[in-house]
């Protein structure tokens, strides 16, 4: 008798306290008490802080969300959100972390919007995406901000030196650098984590004194350093991007505490710009 599959983790999983939901775990509580309610009442939450705080799409359009149902047949889903301004979401994981990520950070995925919008009116939406948009979408689903102060650090990362940066400059987590998650698939992953898991790093550089800012303010300056660049260069590739295995970021899991961790090369792989 073939073994039933185990049903994937729902609301109740999330752990609030783990390091990569605690900057959204205001909102994210409540929104958690509504998703055990009902789709409905889920839905209501979501539009009554939207309308609350007045947030925008990629071209302006008053936020608000939908029944996934509500998207008309044949409607491009990111072209749906720039016309009209409204979300799609279904009630599950992935919408909802994804709906989280309009308020933690707006002007991010205001620019994400603007761009595909502007690539599907372009080009239509077509049987493949094409480079910007395949960079757009991993950006969405599984980007982690990288925020840096020191440059050697961004330079170890970019090299696959997990030593130096995980390892050896250890201490400088905190205080030279730190990661936001952003990708709303790679939140859903990390509801049940694993040691394989992998986000897709944006490096943004800030400067020495963003680590005595409140949360409120790094996250206001990620926010807007990463949706101008993300609007004002041309050319995006997925190499813009630095692969981070999420359980080796220091402080973010308990086994990493040894170095032992770290030596699990079908994880921390040498990568090619190390080779």
């Amino acid at each position: 008798m073939q073994a039933r599959e185990a049903e994937p983790p729902g609301f109740a999983a999330i752990d609030w306290s783990k390091p990569w939901f605690a900057p959204f775990a205001e909102r994210g509580k409540r929104w958690q008490q509504a998703a055990l309610t009902s789709y409905q009442a889920l839905l209501a939450e979501m539009n009554a802080d939207a309308g609350e705080l007045r947030q925008s799409t990629g071209r302006g359009q008053r936020l608000a969300f939908i029944a996934q149902d509500d998207l008309p047949p044949g409607a491009a889903y990111e072209a749906h959100i720039a016309a009209t301004g409204c979300v799609p979401t279904r009630h599950n994981l992935h919408d909802f972390f994804n709906a989280s990520m309009w308020f933690a950070f707006p002007r991010i995925k205001a620019a994400l919007n603007a761009r595909q919008s502007a690539a599907i009116d372009a080009l239509g939406v077509g049987s493949s995406r094409g480079g910007v948009r395949d960079m757009l979408t991993l950006f969405d689903e599984n980007a982690l901000l990288f925020a840096c102060a020191d440059a050697a650090l961004g330079a170890a990362l970019r090299g696959f030196d997990w030593h130096t940066l995980l390892v050896a400059r250890r201490d400088a987590w905190g205080a030279g650098c730190e990661v936001r998650c952003f990708g709303h698939a790679l939140m859903e992953k990390l509801v049940a984590p694993f040691k394989a898991c992998t986000g897709h790093a944006w490096i943004v550089d800030v400067p020495a004194g963003y680590f005595e800012w409140d949360a409120m303010k790094r996250e206001a300056f990620l926010d807007e350093s990463v949706a101008a660049a993300l609007l004002g260069t041309d050319a995006l590739t997925s190499r813009m991007f630095a692969p981070l295995p999420v359980l080796g970021i220091p402080g973010w899991w308990p086994d990493n505490e040894s170095s032992v961790f770290y030596d699990d090369t079908s994880v921390f792989r040498a990568g090619r710009r190390a080779r």
